[in-house]
């Protein structure tokens, strides 16, 4: 089967590294996985031995010949677009317990649909994808790191985020000019009570210009209250955004808004 460059189709054939991921969903009998991009159904293979309840997302009908054979009372295939689909519509008469998303994502567009996913509300309990290593490293980075921004807290607010595992590009046919990695996403059990729209606005607009200082970016806030804590964790106004951790942020923002939650 060749990969088709406009659907950024790389399949995965290193047995080791399915494996791995396979390991990695937690899912029994009693759970539902969704995955995104089957592809020739390597992962799906072994997916399927979890005896969980199994909905698989692929674009490419083209992928039919070697997909349909896999199809069965608990695996189901579905051939659309996984940001077009009713996902709530399809697992609406699907008895479990918890529910899992794996995939091997296109590399270009891997923050649309994870986004995508978050925004649906499923209550997925956890997520493990191959992503590009560059965007696994902003995905899981740390503060204090130029891999940190506001899309590493966008997810930090709904999971814990964790980089498994790099795989290399030989893993793959055709080879893929990049790094690869498995990034795995637990929900979080303690997931702040704020409003997470003015939370967002405020994360993204710290970071709208990285190099500059946090004060510069945030020009249109009550900026006496930002000052005044970051003179709490013993930080002046040449700090930028990149240096503050979550609890900081969340501290800021209580600052900002007081009892404004969800």
């Amino acid at each position: 089967m060749k990969a088709k460059k406009n659907l950024g189709q790389n399949f995965l054939i290193d047995q080791i590294i399915i494996n791995k991921i396979s390991e990695n969903v937690n899912a029994n009998e009693s759970d539902l996985i969704i995955e995104i991009g089957p592809g020739l159904g390597a992962l799906t293979k072994e997916l399927k031995k979890k005896k969980a309840n199994l909905i698989c997302y692929e674009i490419d009908s083209d992928m039919k010949p070697y997909l349909n054979n896999l199809e069965d009372e608990l695996t189901k295939i579905i051939y659309k677009d996984i940001l077009t689909s009713n996902i709530k519509e399809d697992i609406k008469d699907i008895s479990y317990n918890n529910l899992y998303v794996v995939g091997n994502l296109p590399y270009y567009i891997t923050t649309p649909i994870v986004k995508f996913l978050i925004n649906l509300d499923l209550n997925i309990k956890e997520m493990i994808f191959m992503v590009q290593d560059e965007v696994a490293n902003r995905f899981t980075a740390l503060p204090n790191n130029s891999d940190y921004g506001s899309i590493t807290l966008y997810l930090n607010y709904y999971y814990n985020t964790v980089k498994l595992f790099k795989v290399s590009k030989k893993s793959f046919n055709p080879i893929p000019k990049v790094e690869s990695a498995v990034i795995k996403f637990v929900k979080r059990n303690d997931k702040p009570k704020i409003n997470k729209d003015l939370y967002f606005k405020l994360i993204n607009d710290s970071f709208k210009m990285k190099r500059k200082t946090l004060k510069n970016n945030l020009k249109e806030y009550d900026y006496k209250k930002i000052e005044d804590v970051l003179k709490k964790y013993n930080l002046n106004d040449t700090i930028r955004a990149e240096e503050l951790s979550e609890n900081i942020f969340i501290d800021i923002y209580n600052s900002l808004y007081g009892d404004i939650n969800e």
